[in-house]
């Protein structure tokens, strides 16, 4: 990794807070060409430091994706409070994404311009406005603004997010910013659905426990965000960067590409759990037990949890590879537990395919990240968070829609055989990739053609390992990890 500092002209840099390892000045003005980084001076005495702000973006990430689930379990509640159908609890669903992709197309990559930090107090106060609507929600106008508004908040951080996970992730760990975000979201979303459908089973007003919760929370996090170090130097705000698109760099356009596949198939099953799962567990698979339907879920969310974890153990393209291959089996069983009304068989194709779409969300996002820079992170996070929540809505929505016509048995095993089509695509792509990948290490050839256009220079000094110590209270705003963090050694 390159770094650039500067100091202020009257001085030079301390010999006690820095030393440096290098050849000699040539070398270093060399490093210093090479990539422009800053370093910046962030424990003021308010700010927190760079662990625990790290541990603070985790946390938000965790309750986002709560709150995006927590609705789900009350669903049938919703339907028998207010007589709603299957096909209006789908809406409601459905529009939730709509919010969230105009927000992600929008006000996405805003952080990139703004800073992480502003754009993800906002976002946070606005999600706390959606919890509040929840909570007085009186009827289906009350519970579509909700959604919506909640949509726009995701949307909104979902971007910097990522983003900030990647920025502050460990040095000798950049891998951990892209696994961070993907176990949250996961883990988030099962301790979402897991603790409502728990209280829809003891109370038959959970929401007015769940969401006075979540608001509280999400105020209390704008503040300690408030106190984060701001890893991305504002640059001038243009009205045009408002406009609706999806913009990924051309260098990082192939690794986007071959990892849509995978996105696609992972995040259709999502939308399979959170928007039909309650009602095919009750009324298919005939369980009585009003958890049963959050618990499901629950399931999905912590099987893909631990296919995060276990991602990290193997190469980008093959946790893609396995994960698709998993996605395939949970899909047949989901469909013979269908078939035979067997809720101990769903839950097995639930554990397994939840293991599957950790394994390709996680593979996915640390190839991405791999080749992507500060500049434009959130851009590049929002165009794939664009694709995921475009799969989690689509095909939700068109089963919502012929469920009433075709009845739930009929619409869930068109829609698990959607999934296992989709998957099977998914392994097909990655298993080509995977054998016709270039040799070599790919982040150490764009290295090599960083330093090839510095000169001689740039290759003794990054040949000779140099190393930066900062004293404490200062950290580099590092863009592209040192080596390739797609390979097995850098978990």
């Amino acid at each position: 990794m390159c770094w650039s500092t500067s100091f202020p002209a009257s001085s030079a840099p301390p010999r006690s807070s820095a030393s440096w390892a290098l050849p000699g000045r040539a070398d270093q003005d060399a490093i210093k060409g090479n990539v422009m980084k800053r370093v910046s001076r962030y424990r003021d005495g308010r700010r927190l430091g760079r662990r625990a702000a790290f541990a603070v973006l985790v946390c938000a990430n965790v309750v986002m994706m709560a709150t995006a689930s927590a609705p789900s379990p009350i669903y049938p509640l919703y339907r028998e409070r207010w007589g709603l159908s299957v096909t209006m609890l789908t809406v409601v669903f459905a529009v939730y994404v709509v919010g969230l992709l105009g927000a992600l197309l929008t006000v996405g990559s805003l952080s990139d311009r703004l800073g992480r930090r502003p754009v993800l107090v906002a976002a946070l106060l606005v999600a706390a406005a959606s919890t509040a609507i929840f909570w007085t929600a009186d009827g289906i106008v009350s519970l579509l603004i909700a959604r919506v508004v909640q949509g726009i908040a995701t949307g909104t951080a979902t971007g910097g997010l990522a983003a900030g996970l990647v920025d502050l992730s460990p040095e000798r760990r950049p891998q951990l910013g892209p696994t961070m975000t993907a176990v949250g979201t996961s883990i988030g979303m099962a301790t979402g659905a897991g603790v409502v459908g728990l209280l829809v089973q003891l109370t038959s007003r959970p929401d007015a426990y769940v969401f006075p919760v979540l608001t509280l929370t999400f105020v209390v996090l704008a503040a300690v965000i408030l106190r984060i170090p701001e890893t991305l130097a504002p640059r001038a705000f243009r009205l045009a960067s408002l406009r609706p698109r999806v913009r990924v760099p051309r260098e990082v356009r192939p690794a986007f590409l071959a990892s849509v596949p995978a996105l696609v198939a992972g995040w259709a099953v999502t939308g399979l759990f959170l928007s039909l799962t309650p009602s095919l567990v009750s009324n298919v698979l005939h369980v009585r037990f009003g958890a049963a339907g959050g618990l499901s879920i629950a399931a999905l969310f912590l099987a893909n949890s631990v296919g995060g974890f276990w991602s990290v153990r193997h190469a980008a393209r093959l946790a893609t590879l396995l994960g698709a291959v998993l996605l395939t089996l949970g899909a047949f069983g989901l469909a013979v537990a269908i078939a035979v009304a067997s809720p101990a068989i769903y839950v097995g194709g639930s554990v397994v395919a939840g293991l599957g779409v950790g394994l390709t969300f996680n593979g996915s996002l640390r190839a991405i990240s791999a080749v992507t820079t500060a500049k434009s992170r959130s851009e590049v996070f929002s165009a794939v968070y664009v694709i995921s929540y475009a799969a989690l809505s689509l095909p939700a929505l068109a089963a919502g829609l012929a469920a009433p016509s075709w009845g739930l048995e009929t619409t869930g095993y068109l829609y698990v055989g959607f999934v296992g089509a989709l998957s099977v695509a998914a392994a097909l792509d990655a298993g080509r990739s995977r054998a016709h990948r270039p040799t070599g290490d790919p982040m150490r050839t764009v290295r090599e053609s960083e330093l090839t256009a510095n000169g001689p220079a740039a290759e003794r000094a990054a040949s000779s390992r140099f190393r930066l110590r900062l004293p404490q209270g200062e950290w580099p705003q590092h863009e592209t990890p040192p080596y390739d963090d797609t390979s097995p050694r850098a978990a």
